[in-house]
């Protein structure tokens, strides 16, 4: 091994590492700017309105409620808001009957957490509560009394609250993105299932399955999206109007993980079909093509489901249905000139995969079902 390798798999890493920086730095330019418009203003507000001497908490309550999770806000604005007073209440409370020292706030600290934990299941709340009891006991209270840091966690909360409501980001963004990548998969598994039948190379088929079993952590990622989806989509004047839209995403998004699992399903059977030389050549040719034309009507309803521009998504979920529907016409085991029985399994297998694309293009489940010949 030349001495250059691991010198050139370092940069490799370096490079990939800041190119994965970069993107998500860029990814995230815009909540970055909300996050410090909204820190500096409510830390102004604390001081210059409210006259508090060095307002720190307003700034960082704002920070760590905005933060750059995705999931619902309004219930970490009132975690951060809630945690702050209830935590210098209790710091306040306990500082009167046990003094300030290390090992009252040992005993501060775990007061705090224990009752956080009684209260809520919040991480945030706890650790709010838990971290303003402390430093009650441990640092002087400052000119206006003990709860003006109260009142500064209010206002950065109170701040947080107002920039989701009035700047937020597009609650359809993630979502679409995520759900693009899903579907992008699942057309890829169709294509190796494909040409795993074309080759008849179990391997393939293998690799397929395993690919398939792969996207559950993707699958998590795109349902986390939509609880803060909805909740900007209700909350946001701006984006209120896209609520029926976010309800339409979730769902296709929960057709298409469904897909996804029957996707793993058929990838299993084929393999155990092609290494049983189960079909004909004539059934192989025409299953081989149903698979292929599936993952191409799968790409269409992504960019249909991804699509910003309303008219344009209509049509192409409309093309995407149109596909679809065509395709399962095409699902019996006659038709597609399999004789078997294990030839048969697998076209019955693959058509509730294909029941689930049509749901997630917008067919409800009677008419997707209807699209499919009677066996």
């Amino acid at each position: 091994m030349s001495t250059g390798t691991p010198v050139t798999k370092a940069s490799t890493f370096i490079r990939n590492r800041a190119r994965t920086g970069f993107r998500r730095s860029r990814a995230s330019f815009l909540p970055a700017v909300r996050i410090t418009v909204c820190a500096v203003t409510a830390y102004v507000i604390a001081e210059r309105v409210l006259g508090h001497q060095g307002p720190l908490f307003a700034a960082t309550s704002a920070v760590v409620a905005l933060g750059f999770s995705a999931g619902p806000r309004f219930r970490k604005v009132m975690e951060v808001a809630i945690g702050c007073t209830l935590g210098i209440a209790v710091g306040d409370l306990l500082l009167h009957f046990v003094g300030a020292g290390i090992w009252q706030a040992a005993v501060v600290l775990l007061i705090s957490v224990l009752l956080a934990r009684f209260l809520d299941s919040g991480t945030i709340f706890s650790t709010q509560l838990a971290l303003q009891s402390v430093l009650v006991v441990l640092l002087p209270a400052p000119a206006g009394g003990p709860f003006t840091r109260s009142l500064d966690a209010i206002v950065g909360g109170s701040m947080a609250l107002i920039a989701t409501m009035l700047i937020p980001g597009d609650p359809r963004s993630e979502p679409r993105t995520k759900l693009q990548r899903l579907l992008g998969e699942l057309a890829a598994v169709l294509r190796e299932c494909s040409d795993a039948l074309g080759k008849s190379d179990s391997t393939v088929a293998w690799h397929a399955l395993v690919r398939a079993r792969g996207t559950q952590k993707l699958v998590d990622e795109v349902r986390s999206t939509f609880g803060g989806a909805h909740e900007v989509a209700r909350i946001s004047p701006a984006y209120r109007r896209h609520r029926a839209e976010v309800v339409d995403l979730q769902h296709a998004a929960e057709m298409t993980d469904l897909a996804m699992r029957n996707s793993r399903v058929f990838s299993r059977r084929l393999t155990s079909a092609i290494n049983h030389a189960a079909m004909s050549d004539e059934a192989i040719a025409n299953l081989s093509e149903v698979l292929q034309d599936a993952a191409e009507a799968v790409e269409i309803l992504a960019t249909g489901l991804s699509d910003t521009d309303s008219r344009a998504r209509e049509r192409r979920l409309e093309n995407a249905r149109d596909e679809l529907a065509s395709i399962a016409s095409r699902l019996h085991p006659k038709d597609l000139g399999v004789k078997t029985m294990e030839g048969e399994a697998l076209v019955v297998v693959f058509r509730p995969l294909m029941v689930d694309l049509l749901e997630a293009a917008g067919l409800s489940h009677d008419d997707a079902a209807a699209a499919l010949p009677r066996l």
